[in-house]
Parts: C-alpha cells; sequence; structure tokens
C-alpha cells in the first residue's frame, strides 16, 4: 500500500539531448508496488519539450495542468488540463509546452520502458 501527494515526491531534472526544461517525478512504480507499469509526472516549464523519439513501448498521458502540445506521427495535437492521449509503441512523438505557465501531465509506461 503506498499514500503520498505529489509535492512530497523528489523531482528529478532531465539533462538529454533534445530536452529542455523537463522536471520528473516517479508517482507510483515498483518502489510502491507497482510491478509492471509505473506512473510518472512531468512538469515543463516555459519553452519546455521532450525530444522527439520512438521507442517500443506504448504510453499514455493525462493532462493535469496548462497547455502543450502532442507532435505524434507527423501531426500537431494541441493539450489542454483533461486531455488523455495514448501514443503507441514505434511512433514519433514529442511533448511540449505550447503556454507561458508550467505544462503538468502524467505519463504512463510498462514499468520496462521507465528510463
Amino acid at each position: 500500500m503506498f499514500v503520498s501527494h505529489r509535492d512530497e515526491i523528489e523531482k528529478k531534472r532531465i539533462s538529454s539531448p533534445g530536452s529542455n526544461e523537463v522536471l520528473k517525478q516517479v508517482l507510483v512504480g515498483p518502489e510502491q508496488g507497482w510491478k509492471d507499469h509505473v506512473m510518472r509526472m512531468f512538469t515543463l516549464g516555459k519553452e519546455g519539450c521532450a525530444p522527439r523519439h520512438a521507442h517500443p513501448w506504448q504510453h499514455i498521458i493525462y493532462v493535469v495542468e496548462g497547455k502543450g502540445n502532442l507532435f505524434m506521427d507527423g501531426k500537431d495535437y494541441p493539450l489542454t488540463p483533461g486531455s488523455v492521449c495514448y501514443v503507441p509503441s514505434d511512433i514519433l512523438h514529442q511533448v511540449s509546452n505550447a503556454g507561458e505557465d508550467a505544462f503538468v501531465f502524467i505519463c504512463i509506461v510498462p514499468e520496462f520502458g521507465d528510463k
């Protein structure tokens, strides 16, 4: 059993090529008892983005706050609080902040996809 609050969970800055202003929190995963998947929360600062990339696992995105954009398979999709996305495996994609304030979203991946 695990109970916490997002404000109590460590934020780690992601510094990979092509990323900008990205903070990651692991909300629930193997350390909390969920052996198959990992629920992460990402905060993208102003002009923040993840790199364009593809990988062999699917994931689910749920937008918590702010305005963002999902580039997926050659198209742009605007994101606002409450937006839900399914990104299939091996699809080129990128999430970016499209607003002035922080863009916060939850991303759920299989355990082997949490890198």
